[in-house]
C-alpha cells in the first residue's frame, strides 16, 4: 500500500532489519533481533545458518524471520534453492528470500527459471516469498521480463538488490517494478538504503518494505526530523 507520510510505527513495520554479512556472529545475532523487537520491525533477515537462533531469540514477538535462499549470487542449482528453502522452514523462518539465476535471466532461460521460482514457492508452504532480482545487473527490458516472471511464479514480492552487488535499490528502479507488477503486488526496496530520506523517498516510489542493515538510525532520523 502506498503511504507518503508513514507514522513512526508505520515505518518500523515495513523496515526488514538485515544482518547477511558472512562472519556475523552469534552476539551479532542476538543483537539484531534485540534492536528488531525493541524497535518493532517487521522481521530480520539472516543466513540459513541463523534461522533457527533468530527465531529462537524472537520467539514470543511480532517480528518475523526471513531467510535467503541462493544468495548472493543466485547461479545455484535449483534443488539446492529448494532445499535451503525447506531447510529454513523447518527452522522457524516466516519469509523466504531468494536469488533469481541472473546469468539465465540475461539468457532469457525463461521456462528454466519459472520452474525453478515455483519449486521454491512451493517449498516455502504457503510462506511469502520474496526474489531478488539484482536490479542493478539487468537493462530495463531485463528487469521487465523479471517482474513477469516472478508474478508467474506465485512469489508475493519482486526485491530490488543482495545488496552484494554493483548497486542498490533506486527511486526509479521501484517506479519501475510497480508499473510492472502493479497496485496489489509487493516490493522489497534493499540495497543501500542508510537514511531515512532514502527509505522514505522509495516508500513513496512504491516499496513495500525495506532491507537494511540501518534500520535503528533510520527510524532516529526520523525522530529527530
Amino acid at each position: 500500500m502506498l503511504i507518503q507520510n508513514p507514522t513512526h510505527s508505520e515505518l518500523a513495520a515495513r523496515i526488514e532489519h538485515t544482518l547477511l554479512r558472512a562472519d556475523a556472529t552469534s552476539q551479532e545475532i542476538e543483537r539484531l533481533c534485540e534492536e528488531a523487537r525493541r524497535n518493532c520491525f517487521h522481521a530480520v533477515c539472516v543466513n540459513g545458518g541463523r534461522v533457527e537462533l533468530a527465531h529462537h531469540l524472537l520467539e514470543n514477538s511480532d517480528v518475523k524471520v526471513v531467510a535467503v535462499a541462493g544468495f548472493p549470487l543466485g547461479a545455484s542449482d535449483p534443488d539446492i534453492k529448494r532445499y535451503e528453502t525447506e531447510a529454513a522452514v523447518d527452522g522457524g523462518a516466516s519469509e523466504i528470500d531468494v536469488v533469481i539465476n541472473i546469468g539465465r535471466l540475461r539468457d532469457g532461460a525463461t521456462k528454466s527459471i519459472l520452474r525453478e521460482l515455483r519449486d521454491v514457492v512451493e517449498a516455502a508452504d504457503e510462506r511469502p516469498v520474496k526474489v531478488i532480482i539484482e536490479t542493478s545487473a539487468l537493462t530495463r527490458e531485463q528487469k521487465l521480463l523479471a517482474c513477469e516472471i516472478v508474478v508467474d511464479s506465485g512469489a508475493q514480492f519482486v526485491k530490488t538488490s543482495t545488496g552484494f552487488g554493483t548497486g542498490g535499490a533506486t527511486i526509479e528502479d521501484v517506479r519501475l517494478l510497480r508499473s510492472a507488477v502493479g497496485s496489489t503486488f509487493g516490493i522489497k526496496a534493499s540495497g543501500g538504503i542508510r537514511t531515512c530520506d532514502a527509505a522514505l523517498a522509495l516508500i513513496r516510489a512504491g516499496a513495500d518494505r525495506i532491507g537494511t542493515s540501518n534500520g535503528v538510525a533510520i527510524l532516529e532520523q526520523y525522530d529527530a526530523s
